[in-house]
């Protein structure tokens, strides 16, 4: 068995990058999400390591001397991330020049063959689920027989091999929360709308819906929603509970439970019998019923990808929802006081200024408790970059996402709608749902009943106010 290191390597100060983030950016408040997506081959292969740098603030130097100590080094890239991924894998290849190095991830996924040949550090990229990809090539199998890969032989040349079948026995990978007690400090990972400290893993992959930008689904997940058995989740629950007595909220980070609202109730009365808090992400369409039975059961909050507020974007953008269900759906969350972190994205296509100002209309309108608000962002391998490449939205084919400080950029333009509006309206949109009196009102009052959670909240204020000024500062540059 190799010696194997699984690792989201440094990068910017603050960076949301791992295998768990749906959009790779700074936050406006920190925020880290669990490297799932690392943990389960890190599970699966006998003596593996983990290491995820930007929670731990671990820079180069830190990490390097791992090189010395391993026969394979796995980094996970993106499309922000991958120059700085690069930079990481030349420098371990330099320190040991043995090393097999791979990168996985979805920018691994959707140009296998760009990302060896961007460096010759680079020995493989894996494609689709890389989980049992990533054991085979551990437990010393050539590279010729790994399916899944692309690979370069002795001459330098690359090799793309036979394409690996998605993973139908969710029930086949290990738990990966013994992986984070071991190799992570799970006081390191923060969300505005969590509890802390929390913990989150998946009950299954993939995800039924069709959204044009969605990274995941178009790329490794696949649009089939895969699940663990309840019974293989509760086990894990059961064993995270005792292994992390100081968790205060569990999150399902599966793009939608709610895909399967038998399922979801099945599992929320098997969650209820341990009498612990959690969330999940869920569609904006669940059953007022199906919604009580997971509140009646731990249910706190619901993370919930409303998008936009015009219902021609959402049809724009292959959503499958409409604004009346939306509506219903989040009346009845407040009704049975389920709270909401409801995602929005400007610059979708069909934006205007007066859909970007019907969308924050919408929102204060609803009230969901938080909100994230994002650029629309097309990464490679989705429907809205081919859409963006085809209609000449894109600013710059080779643009990264992000600017230098790793601030998410607004990457396309219209003729009716600049980048630098787009960019712009995501500020306004914050201050005009966070700096309204109700809402103000509400965030006192939850402060004054809690200490703990008026430390939390100034912290997150003043976060939130140094965001805003790095994006004034990007938008500079």
């Amino acid at each position: 068995m190799m010696r194997t290191l699984l690792m989201q390597g440094p990068s910017y100060d603050g960076w949301d990058g791992g295998a768990g983030a749906r959009y790779q950016s700074k936050r406006e408040i920190r925020s880290f999400w669990y490297p799932t997506w690392l943990a389960q081959p890190a599970a699966l292969i006998d003596g593996a390591k983990l290491i995820d740098a930007p929670p731990h603030k671990l820079g180069l130097d830190d990490v390097l001397p791992e090189a010395s100590k391993r026969d394979l080094v796995v980094l996970h890239t993106s499309t922000p991330s991958f120059s700085s991924d690069i930079r990481t894998a030349e420098a371990f290849k330099a320190a040991n020049p043995k090393l097999i190095v791979g990168l996985v991830g979805a920018k691994a996924m959707v140009d296998a063959r760009g990302c060896l040949a961007a460096s010759n550090a680079v020995d493989f990229a894996a494609s689709n689920e890389f989980d049992f990809t990533l054991k085979e090539i551990a437990e010393g199998r050539p590279l010729a027989e790994v399916k899944g890969i692309s690979w370069r032989d002795r001459n330098g040349s690359i090799v793309d091999n036979e394409h690996r079948a998605l993973l139908e026995d969710m029930d086949a990978l290990p738990f990966v929360s013994p992986v984070y007690q071991r190799d992570l400090v799970i006081e390191n990972y923060f969300s505005g709308y969590l509890r802390h400290p929390y913990l989150s893993f998946y009950t299954g992959r993939g995800c039924k819906s069709h959204c044009t930008f969605c990274l995941w689904p178009q790329t490794i997940g696949g649009h089939r929603y895969r699940v663990r058995s309840v019974g293989h989740v509760m086990d894990e629950l059961r064993w995270a509970v005792k292994a992390f007595p100081q968790v205060k909220e569990f999150f399902f980070d599966d793009d939608t439970l709610t895909d399967n609202t038998a399922r979801v109730e099945e599992l929320a009365r098997e969650i209820g019998k341990l009498g612990i808090m959690w969330s999940c992400n869920a569609k904006g369409n669940v059953p007022r019923e199906t919604l009580k039975v997971m509140r009646d059961n731990g249910l706190r909050l619901v993370v919930v990808g409303y998008e936009s507020g015009n219902q021609q974007i959402l049809h724009n953008i292959k959503k499958g929802m409409r604004i009346d269900v939306v509506r219903k759906f989040t009346k009845d969350c407040h009704d049975l006081g389920i709270q909401i972190h409801g995602t929005f994205v400007l610059g979708l296509p069909g934006e205007t200024k007066e859909t970007i100002e019907e969308t924050i209309r919408f929102a204060t309108e609803i009230n969901p408790h938080t909100i994230q608000v994002s650029l629309a962002a097309p990464y490679p391998g989705t429907f809205l970059y081919d859409q963006a490449l085809k209609n000449g939205w894109l600013l710059d084919e080779n643009m990264d996402l992000v600017s230098e400080h790793g601030v998410q950029a607004a990457a396309m333009s219209y003729p009716h709608l600049s980048h630098t509006e787009m960019f712009n309206s995501v500020e306004d949109f914050y201050r005009r749902f966070y700096l309204r009196a109700p809402k103000i009102a509400s965030i006192v009052s939850e402060m004054i009943t809690s200490p703990q959670m008026m430390k939390r909240r100034l912290r997150e204020g003043v976060e939130f106010f140094r965001f805003l000024r790095e994006r004034k500062e990007a938008q500079a540059c």
